[in-house]
């Protein structure tokens, strides 16, 4: 009796018929592109204490011109700590700005400056 060998039956797939009327989505709506209107209160000229004029300049300068200005001038007097660069060590100019403090934190920074400015 010899056993009768099965043959392999290969199952026929049949793929799916494109879709005659594909759906079309409707476009996204774009935002408009409009320009930022910056804040007053950033832009308005402030007059800067003596300790602060020592390292940035005397004269009256909006807050966002203040913060460039001492990022200038820490990044030309090589300031910040090189293994972490959100540090700012503080020379002898920027302690009197700083409160006495050596080291101090990029936020925390402006939050001393503010101080400097009326």
């Amino acid at each position: 009796m010899a056993k009768a060998k099965k043959k392999a039956t290969k199952k026929v797939v049949k793929k799916a018929a494109p879709k005659a009327a594909a759906v079309k989505k409707a476009p996204a709506k774009k935002a408009k592109a409009t320009k930022r209107k910056p804040n007053a209160a950033f832009m308005k000229k402030l007059t800067i204490s003596d300790a602060l004029a020592a390292v940035i300049g005397a004269g009256e300068r909006a807050r966002t011109e203040v913060v460039s200005a001492l990022w200038k001038y820490i990044k030309k007097h090589n300031l910040q700590d090189p293994k972490n660069r959100r540090n700012i060590v503080a020379d002898d100019k920027l302690k009197a700005v700083f409160g006495g403090k050596g080291v101090v934190n990029m936020f925390e920074m402006t939050k001393l400056v503010s101080k400097h400015l009326k």
